[in-house]
């Protein structure tokens, strides 16, 4: 691979992973806004009202922020992937499209009357507007995961003479097999990152002694949302997300599982160190027969290694590849409990005095960012050396005429401005954090705003 193609890499990967951190905020306080705005709409109680419009502030800083950082991916697909966009373009540009032509208009029109339109437009449209926020944001998503499911697993194209793919069957696109697991594993991912922000959040309130009526709701929804998430993430679209790595991208797998050889009644890695060079899981722990039995449903199976692959297939990078998994499945694995303690706690009514709790649900904030992050490098190094899986090689869908310097150079100014950018962030919402939602009883009126321009 040369120079100016690993450079590229490195751009994109920074940016995606920079970007994401705000994209899985706004996807879980969407559904977060709905569930406030329905127990208003349902019980009559204010304060459930004013959790939701002090979230939606929240919201709309993040999505602000995700758009900004959103933009320079879209130029790289042109200035450093020129090959990859000129040999695919006819069919990922059909999900990318519509994306930003449908679920990102809906998701940013509505957003506007939910700020701004509670007084004029009433409960019942601004919980319809929440709910379209919603629909419009997870839309977005599948738009996005349409698209690199396409890459993880292509279907509905034709190969032309001159070696460009043209989009045979629109609704296999639309429609691959792929999208389920993957969007089911997404989504819950975000809605835990949601929850434990908003868990977390509510637990420094209590601790402070600030805002306590708001910060038990913020610690009461966001355990209960967080515990069904976690357990989803376990199963089923864990689950399914195996099945089908295990079926379409065997070499992923094994280098998942630092899997060197293919073996009959294969065992999981609890812990080890994966050794190329010779092969092995160096100081593994391992429980025998359960990845068979986890990937074919059978104990005895044969779960195909790494030296059923051909080399120049493997992942280029498997001890990364290996570590972000264990990553990811362990802290999904601290999220179940931790979430599922709370549960216990707050179903005993034990919670909201239980400081040491109250500690581990405010420290636990960050960790679900991380685990997104693993998640999605385990899903695209573990996809390398092709960039769309077994039809173009990532080493062959760079820009040829674009230098490893200019590469490096933009690189240096997208570190520096989502740097500037993520400190202006941090002050908003520390401002608005600072603020609590109390200050949120009277709603913005967009007529008076109008009156006075």
């Amino acid at each position: 691979m040369d120079d100016g193609t690993l450079v590229s890499r490195w751009q994109f990967a920074y940016t995606v992973t920079y970007h994401y951190l705000f994209p899985q905020i706004t996807m879980s306080l969407a559904l977060l806004l709905v569930i406030f705005k329905t127990i208003y709409i349902r019980n009559h109680d204010e304060r459930y009202n004013t959790a939701a419009r002090f979230w939606g502030k929240l919201f709309a800083i993040t999505f602000v922020m995700g758009v900004v950082t959103g933009i320079p991916m879209e130029f790289q697909f042109g200035t450093n992937w020129a090959r990859f966009s000129a040999s695919t373009g006819e069919i990922i540009a059909q999900t990318l499209a519509m994306e930003g032509a449908y679920a990102f208009f809906l998701e940013s029109a509505f957003l506007g009357i939910f700020l701004f339109g509670e007084r004029i437009f009433g409960q019942t449209i601004h919980w319809l507007s929440a709910v379209l926020v919603w629909i419009g944001t997870w839309a977005s998503a599948a738009f996005i995961i349409a698209t690199n499911a396409w890459m993880q697993h292509p279907v509905g194209y034709t190969t032309l003479p001159n070696g460009k793919l043209a989009l045979h069957d629109y609704w296999s696109v639309l429609f691959n097999s792929w999208i389920v697991a993957q969007f089911l594993h997404t989504m819950g991912g975000a809605v835990l990152t949601g929850s434990f922000l908003m868990a977390g959040l509510g637990a420094y309130y209590l601790l402070a002694n600030q805002y306590v009526e708001y910060a038990r709701i913020f610690v009461r929804v966001g355990v209960i949302v967080g515990v069904i998430a976690a357990c989803l993430q376990l199963f089923p679209s864990g689950d399914l997300e195996g099945q089908q790595v295990t079926q379409y991208q065997p070499a992923k797998l094994a280098a998942m599982e630092g899997l060197f050889h293919s073996e009959k009644g294969a065992g999981i890695a609890i812990l080890g160190q994966p050794n190329v060079a010779t092969q092995r899981l160096d100081n593994p722990l391992i429980v025998p027969n359960v990845l068979s039995f986890l990937t074919y449903r059978r104990w005895g199976a044969e779960v195909k290694g790494l030296d059923a692959v051909p080399r120049n297939n493997w992942p280029d990078n498997i001890p990364l590849t290996y570590f972000v998994y264990h990553i990811m499945v362990g802290l999904g694995t601290f999220f179940i409990a931790i979430m599922g303690f709370g549960a216990l706690l707050l179903w005993r009514r034990r919670l909201f005095r239980t400081r040491w709790m109250l500690w581990i649900l405010m420290l636990a904030t960050p960790f679900p960012f991380i685990a997104n992050t693993a998640g999605w490098l385990t899903t695209e190094v573990g996809r390398q050396p092709w960039i769309v899986f077994g039809l173009q090689r990532t080493a062959v869908g760079s820009s040829s005429n674009v230098s490893s310097g200019n590469v490096l150079f933009t690189l240096i100014g997208l570190a520096g401005m989502y740097i500037a950018l993520g400190l202006l962030y941090v002050l908003l919402v520390m401002r608005e954090l600072g603020h609590g939602p109390e200050v949120e009883a009277s709603t913005p009126n967009l007529a008076t705003g109008l009156a006075e321009f």
